[in-house]
């Protein structure tokens, strides 16, 4: 009896410890991807911005909405030098001809990198760290968010209405495609939690992936910031705190008309956005590929166990 309970004993181990494996696996995989799994099924309708047109008051020559202003009347933009190439100028006049009174405020290399040195030096280190310069646009346009307050606008988006009724939301982002937030177009009241909390992130989502797009989408751009809108949903309570958003525009509710530069795209991204584009397909086949494995290791198991028993039933005879 002893004898067939130590050897009973190994026979059982080998499918047990798999098992155990695989559910610590499994449980690791949920938590680490969590925040981009429930990307696919939030419609980000919460708090969806109504269009509202502004009024315009003859005797005071300025524009006025229902609802108060919150944001300050400033427009951020960013590129690499004080020279904006000529193919987004247009939209980039589009913007500043519409809002005379807004003021303006084009962030250079040079002008980024000086205010991140003088005003939030704690995040230099990492801010110099970047290995693409879109990570670098990318992390300028929240710190001034946060700083200024305002609207930020990426050089290949172009006005198409006044800006004036999305300054009565304390801080609003777009709604991106197929799924998350945008960072192209944002506004912010100054302090407003959400981009502070974008901010404070922004070191612990620093890691090179060894794919430029990639890299760039998870550490800085959109889907960095979209997993970070994930978390902050959660604990976010009051109207000042709520984060707003700008739903895709319907006919005759167009505040921005978007061309579409993506100037940082590399060949890589092509296929990252083939991937995106077909993200179901490529969920069930990794499923599929996951059931695969987990079966073959099943019968891995099974192998080694018949093996035993036929070695025990030898030792027995």
């Amino acid at each position: 009896m002893q004898l067939q309970r130590q050897l009973a004993y190994p026979l059982r181990r080998p499918g047990t410890f798999a098992l155990c494996v695989l559910g610590v696996l499994v449980l690791l995989g949920v938590v680490a991807t969590f925040d981009y799994i429930t990307l696919l099924f939030d419609p980000a309708t919460d708090n969806a911005i109504t269009f509202e047109v502004p009024t315009f008051d003859e005797a005071t020559h300025t524009y006025s909405t229902a609802q108060p202003q919150l944001i300050p009347k400033i427009i951020h933009q960013t590129w690499k030098n004080e020279t904006v190439p000529e193919k987004w100028k247009a939209a980039q006049a589009t913007c500043t001809a519409m809002h005379p009174d807004f003021e303006y405020m084009l962030w250079t290399d040079a002008s980024a990198r000086e205010f991140i040195s003088t005003q939030y030096p704690w995040f230099l280190e990492t801010y110099d760290s970047y290995p693409f310069p879109i990570m670098r646009a990318d992390a300028i346009r929240y710190f001034v968010l946060a700083h200024y307050g305002g609207i930020y606008i990426d050089l290949d988006e172009g006005c198409q209405s006044r800006l004036d009724p999305l300054l009565t939301y304390p801080a609003w982002v777009r709604k991106a495609d197929p799924t998350g937030i945008s960072n192209s177009v944002m506004g912010s009241t100054p302090n407003h939690p959400f981009f502070l909390r974008v901010m404070l992130e922004l070191k612990n989502y620093n890691f090179n992936w060894g794919v430029p797009y990639i890299t760039v989408m998870y550490a800085t751009g959109p889907l960095y910031l979209s997993v970070v809108w994930k978390q902050f949903k959660r604990w976010a309570t009051s109207d000042a705190e709520q984060l707003w958003i700008l739903m895709p525009a319907v006919p005759g509710a167009a505040y921005f008309n978007d061309l579409h530069g993506s100037s940082w795209h590399e060949d890589d991204a092509k296929w990252i956005m083939y991937l995106g584009l077909h993200w179901l397909f490529f969920t069930i086949i990794g499923f599929v590929l996951a059931a695969v494995v987990g079966l073959s290791s099943y019968l891995a198991v099974r192998r080694y166990r018949s093996k035993q028993v036929k070695y025990y039933k030898q030792l027995q005879a």
